[in-house]
């Protein structure tokens, strides 16, 4: 599996908080050491299946991640590991891996999000390339050196990204883990 190779990065959710000026969702990666981090702006309705898993807030009836896990479980399959793989045109691209009953392994395409939400309900790990990593680095130093900066707030800079951080309260990271 690639993400137990020196290219990707072991990662945890370090918490969701509302980006001040724009009022997106943004989950925060986190290496174990807390010497690296990867924010990835997300849509609200991600923000809150991870916020209701991180809050232990169970449903009544299950919402879409909890659906999948169900799906994934009664299959007889488990979750191996969630992989942030890529960083294109500023979308990041991610894959799952499953393994099924038999053995084989498959990995299915994802959105960051709902492979992070997935991941969340089944305690698999989450892994980042590296490339990945030094690719958001990169759009925030672009931008931060003048270049025009696109609406994906992926490429926000490192110098507002540490405005942001800054500006934030422990409160704003209510689901810090």
């Amino acid at each position: 599996m690639a993400g137990r190779n020196d290219d990707f990065i072991l990662m945890v959710v370090g918490g969701l908080a509302l980006d001040p000026t724009t009022k997106m969702p943004i989950v925060v990666l986190k290496d174990p050491d807390n010497k690296l981090n990867l924010p990835i702006w997300i849509g609200p309705l991600e923000a809150a299946s991870m916020a209701t898993e991180l809050e232990g807030i169970k449903p009544q009836r299950p919402m879409t991640h909890d659906l999948l896990r169900n799906l994934v479980e009664e299959m007889g399959a488990t979750v191996e590991a969630v992989e942030v793989t890529d960083l294109r045109d500023n979308t990041y691209y991610a894959l799952i891996t499953l393994r099924s009953r038999d053995g084989r392994t498959v990995q299915i395409d994802s959105r960051p999000s709902d492979g992070i939400s997935l991941a969340l309900r089944v305690h698999a790990p989450i892994y980042v390339a590296k490339k990945v990593l030094e690719l958001s680095s990169e759009l925030r130093e672009a931008e931060s050196e003048g270049a025009s900066p696109d609406q994906n707030l992926a490429g926000i800079s490192r110098d507002k990204w540490s405005e942001i951080l800054e500006r934030m309260s422990p409160e704003d990271f209510k689901y810090k883990m």
